[in-house]
């Protein structure tokens, strides 16, 4: 978990140097610069001169993982492609091998695309869930690489289902989440003058899941290397509570026969959701519960996980019996403490836009994003932030190629709102005011979201 000194490193350089102005797009030859382009502290990295940075060029190439991807987004999403450029993989410094990409089994790896034609912007992701740097591709990637910006993402350090194995403190998996997000923007920063002669006009932080999580923090506590976010549907972490591990554990109880439906809506779930549920028992609730209470509070029940959360798909997803009687609340003070090391505060710097669906089955909007929503207002930012529910929408849009007439894709949603944000930051351009956007009854659900309403913005 070693995390290279690069992180403290270029930060006053990197905001003296960036440039004001309106962003323009500009051309360079294809990989011009590529031998010259070195990513700051990085202990290895490849770059490859590519006619598609996208997935449609990708699919089936080293250069991305479409199974990492998988159930993320809508099967029936319309994704931009052709966007040549220079695609850069590699890894910074680290002791834990969790991730096994490339034959590496080396940690801290990352993707850094470069376009040929940039307009002058940064975006900055961190892997959703327990997935690593090539998850959000399709959801992210390819399109504000069709809109010009360079792009960036990390694994956060370590990945898959034993990921609270890496570190020797509870708590510090998560921590180095946020230390590895840092460092990969610095890099990716002196990466991007390094290819187009100046530093990006603008940044910006955006992530899906434990990425919107890490939106949310880098916003509080490193404002000054962001322009602005975007959070779909981020992870809170508080000390005292709200947090998935006072949420789950009944849904842990339900898998087991000891809780009622009545029990899930007390706990936040929402009514309506229900035909998700079965799912969510197969693929979330039992794993989230295990692998997260494994990272806080590793005392709990050490044989469940014991070593390690499994091998097997069988075993990964069984439920610790244990949990279902998990009360966070009545844990040690250590455990709160653990938490408090990656808790959020809602002090936001920068504006944020957060998005979350109201049918979300694994983070309930209501001791997730409600939440987060009141904690910005009550630290005195409210006017840098706008929350938009989405109708119909959960926590992955896969979901809705199997549910198309009760759910909604949040993605075309999601690009509505960088839009928003990006208008937001160099225009001046208020979003609307904090509202649900409603499921429409007719029309292009999966590629089109209008996020106006009557209200004026704050």
């Amino acid at each position: 978990m070693r995390l290279s000194r690069s992180i403290v490193l270029f930060a006053a350089a990197l905001a003296a140097s960036a440039l004001t102005g309106p962003s323009a797009a500009v051309g360079v030859g294809h990989c011009e610069r590529q031998e010259r382009v070195r990513v700051p502290g990085a202990a290895l990295q490849q770059s490859a001169c590519l006619d598609d940075l996208t997935t449609s060029g990708l699919a089936g190439t080293p250069y991305t993982d479409m199974t990492d991807q998988a159930g993320l987004t809508s099967r029936a999403a319309r994704n931009p492609s052709h966007v040549p450029g220079l695609q850069i993989d590699g890894y910074f410094p680290d002791d834990s091998h969790l991730n096994p990409t490339h034959g590496w089994r080396h940690d801290a790896q990352f993707v850094i695309r470069l376009p040929d034609r940039w307009n002058g912007g940064l975006v900055v992701t961190g892997a959703p869930g327990t997935r690593r740097q090539y998850a959000t591709d399709t959801a992210i990637s390819d399109r504000v690489l069709a809109q010009g910006y360079a792009y960036a993402a990390t694994d956060k350090g370590n990945s898959g289902p034993d990921f609270y194995r890496d570190g020797t403190r509870p708590g510090d998996a998560v921590a180095e989440w946020n230390r590895r997000t840092t460092q990969l923007t610095l890099a990716a920063r002196r990466t991007v003058a390094q290819r187009y002669g100046h530093a990006p006009r603008h940044t910006y932080i955006t992530g899906i899941s434990n990425g919107g999580y890490l939106t949310r923090w880098q916003l509080e506590d490193h404002p000054e290397l962001y322009d602005g976010g975007v959070d779909w549907e981020g992870a809170l972490w508080t000390a005292d509570g709200p947090n998935l591990l006072m949420s789950l554990p009944v849904t842990v109880a339900r898998m087991f026969g000891s809780a009622r439906d009545e029990d899930l809506y007390a706990a936040g779930f929402a009514r309506g959701s229900e035909f998700l549920w079965p799912y969510h028992e197969k693929a979330y609730w039992g794993v989230t519960q295990k692998i997260y209470r494994a990272e806080f509070d590793p005392g709990y029940d050490s044989a469940c996980p014991g070593a390690s959360a499994g091998s097997t798909a069988e075993q990964i997803l069984a439920p610790c019996p244990s949990d279902a009687a998990y009360d966070y609340a009545a844990r040690p003070a250590s455990v709160h403490r653990a938490v408090a090391r990656v808790a959020l505060t809602g002090r936001i710097g920068k504006p944020l836009i957060t998005l979350h669906g109201d049918l979300d089955s694994l983070l309930p909007k209501a001791t997730d994003s409600d939440v987060y929503a009141r904690m910005v207002e009550e630290s005195g930012r409210g006017p840098l932030h706008r929350y938009y529910t989405i109708e119909g929408g959960t926590h992955v849009d896969g979901l809705y190629d199997l549910f198309p007439g009760r759910l909604r894709p949040i993605l075309p949603c999601y690009r509505a709102a960088f839009d928003a944000l990006t208008a937001w930051v160099e225009r001046g351009e208020r979003p609307p005011a904090d509202r649900s956007v409603g499921r429409p009854a007719s029309g292009d659900v999966v590629d089109s979201c209008a996020l106006t309403g009557d209200a004026a913005g704050r």
